[in-house]
């Protein structure tokens, strides 16, 4: 059965792979970044294990970590201390693409972009909603509970920080994502706290 249970430093390499393994709208990314496989995992998962391991829980099963829940309960300030002391790093070891048009880059390309400049998530959403998670899980532990149960963990563990309202940007390609979320009491949040939000489905709740 597997087992929930708190981010160790030993599990950083499985944040790693599961981000890639689920990157592709959900579906395993390692054939788009083939050439950068922890690229994917140095923006959406990796940060959080390093920086806010108090809101980061696996899931595990006798194969290994197969799952994890991870977010912050303040979003403007995780895009800050990120600017400080994550992105340098980042910057240095996947340079900016130049001379390439943002619809030509590839999808390793098009990461590349964002750790030089980061979008921040829309006002409206921080101001309503100012904490957010991210949750990747692999196939062998879908449709098994284990979503709900690490979305359960890491609410109890932001209640007790004290956050109230939490959003979630979800791919528009990834439908599956979006009705998890829905069951998780998500709702789609309105144009006018998303304002355009090319790609992204954006959901809120309050906590």
């Amino acid at each position: 059965m597997p087992q929930l249970r708190p981010y160790a430093p030993r599990d950083l390499d499985a944040l790693y792979r599961i981000c890639l393994k689920t990157g592709d709208a959900g579906r395993d990314a390692s054939a788009l970044y083939a050439e950068a496989p922890r690229l994917m995992g140095e923006i959406y998962s990796v940060p959080y294990g390093v920086l806010q391991p108090d809101l980061v829980f696996v899931a595990e099963d006798d194969e290994g970590v197969a799952g994890y829940v991870s977010g912050t309960p303040d979003t403007r300030a995780w895009e800050a201390r990120l600017e400080a002391e994550w992105w340098p790093d980042r910057r240095a070891l996947y340079p900016a693409p130049t001379g390439i048009a943002p619809a030509d880059r590839t999808p390793p390309q098009a990461r590349a972009a964002f750790i030089h400049a980061p979008i921040p998530a829309p006002e409206g959403v921080v101001a309503r909603y100012p904490a957010h998670m991210h949750m990747n899980i692999l196939p062998r532990l879908q449709g098994h509970g284990m979503g709900r149960a690490l979305f359960e963990r890491w609410c109890e563990a932001a209640r007790a920080a004290g956050v109230r309202g939490l959003h979630v940007g979800v791919n528009l390609a990834n439908p599956g994502g979006q009705a998890f979320w829905a069951r998780c009491g998500f709702a789609p949040l309105p144009e006018a706290l998303t304002g355009p939000a090319p790609g992204t489905y954006w959901m809120g709740q309050d906590i």
